[in-house]
């Protein structure tokens, strides 16, 4: 049997938004952003392909179809595998040595019961050295499970499918409760192989471009900052840039030394956070951290 810590159901009442850490569901929050933007700012299907720098702090971005255009200012939003990071930085996203297969059990009260009670109004997960599994309750009533794993980046290869199989013999041994997140999906599994740049990623000045978001300091999920990160990026950068007209280098200038401590700070935390989840001493570890927040 594996040491499998307790599962604590984690549906309390109502939010009473008071909480400290708020969470959106990720198209909810996209389409609130998206809607308070005016009739034609996105331009969709506009796949960037490459960037180059013509000088003087101009830059020509390369489409997928063929077209280009050029800034006076680029802001490299565009996560993980960023084109416009090389312009700046050579530092590439590494593997963790971690991987998800992610899987969803629809209409988990009526469908799914056990894995409802299970998960509860909110999340629960359960770990072992190397392994675990962690499930969230979607505004929807579906269930959002990972199965993570410690393995070689080939497991989890980019377009490759993990077989249910495959991973419910990692977990044998496992309460069946738990395996049955995995065993019941409706869903074929996904790999989701988790990447990081390094904890203290940061470049020096170059003209006429920044970085925001993933493109920035990709890290794995275990802060849970990602995405406020990326806002709080974006909202920084652009009151830089309104409190400094005439002066765009200025205004990247500032946001970047706020940006990059904050950044480090939240990286160091993810790594750290990663390890107490999965390293030698979990579950135990990682209940000890999580009672001295309750004291």
């Amino acid at each position: 049997m594996t040491s499998v810590a307790e599962i604590r159901p984690s549906g309390a009442g109502p939010d009473d938004g008071h909480g400290g850490r708020p969470e959106v569901h990720r198209a909810a929050l996209r389409d609130l952003l998206l809607g308070s933007l005016p009739a034609g700012a996105v331009r969709w299907g506009a796949k960037a392909t490459g960037v180059r720098a013509l000088g003087d702090g101009r830059h020509e971005v390369a489409l997928a179809d063929g077209s280009s255009f050029t800034t006076d200012l680029l802001v490299g939003a565009d996560g993980a595998w960023s084109k416009v990071r090389p312009l700046v930085s050579r530092a590439v996203p590494r593997y963790c040595g971690l991987s998800f297969a992610e899987a969803y059990l629809y209409e988990a009260a009526t469908r799914h019961p056990e894995s409802a009670a299970l998960t509860g109004g909110g999340m629960a997960f359960a770990f072992e050295e190397g392994q675990g599994m962690l499930t969230h309750r979607e505004p929807d009533g579906s269930l959002h499970v990972y199965a993570a794993l410690r393995s070689d980046e080939g497991w989890a290869a980019a377009g490759s499918a993990p077989a249910r199989e495959a991973v419910l013999e990692r977990f044998a041994g496992w309460d069946p409760r738990l395996r049955a997140l995995v065993a019941d999906s409706d869903t074929p599994l996904v790999a989701r192989p988790v990447h990081a740049l390094p904890v203290d990623h940061r470049w020096d000045r170059t003209r006429g471009v920044t970085l925001i978001g993933d493109a920035a300091h990709l890290m794995s999920p275990f802060a849970g900052e990602g995405a406020n990160l990326a806002m709080l990026d974006g909202a920084e950068l652009a009151a830089a840039v309104a409190l400094r007209p005439g002066d765009p280098e200025g205004a990247l200038a500032a946001y970047e030394e706020a940006m990059f401590p904050r950044s480090r700070s939240a990286a160091a935390e993810s790594a750290d956070s990663l390890d107490l989840c999965f390293g030698a001493g979990t579950p135990h570890t990682l209940m000890k951290r999580m009672s001295s927040y309750a004291g």
